[in-house]
């Protein structure tokens, strides 16, 4: 099966920035989307961005403009760069994909990683 390992996470003052990793193993480039969310303590896992087969890209709101996603198909892995950051953005960074290793419809999700901005 798809297996999701994230990295980048770190404790950082507010204004810094930080890279996030998403490498995934036994993967099959399948029209894949991949995905970052958050999830910060006693609130919902809430979308942060994504990036389609086709390369399509979205981001919420709260970090358009500060956050940039990016991937590289060679070594099946999508990034987050943060930038800007703010006490706000404190949370788990989780990486979801789509597809199985069958290429079926699923949500395969990582363990994730923590990200502590500080004032």
């Amino acid at each position: 099966q798809v297996k999701l390992v994230e990295s980048g996470g770190g404790s950082v003052q507010a204004g810094g920035s930080l890279r996030l990793s998403c490498a995934a193993s036994r993967y099959r480039a399948c029209r894949n989307d991949m995905s970052w969310y958050r999830q910060a303590p006693g609130k919902e896992r809430e979308f942060v961005s994504s990036i389609d087969f086709d390369g399509s890209i979205r981001y919420a709101d709260s970090v358009k403009g500060r956050f940039t996603i990016s991937q590289d198909n060679a070594k099946n892995t999508v990034y987050l760069q943060m930038n800007s950051l703010k006490p706000e953005d404190t949370a788990r960074y989780y990486c979801k994909t789509n597809r199985d290793s069958w290429c079926l419809y699923a949500s395969i999700w990582g363990q994730g990683t923590q990200v502590t901005v500080s004032s």
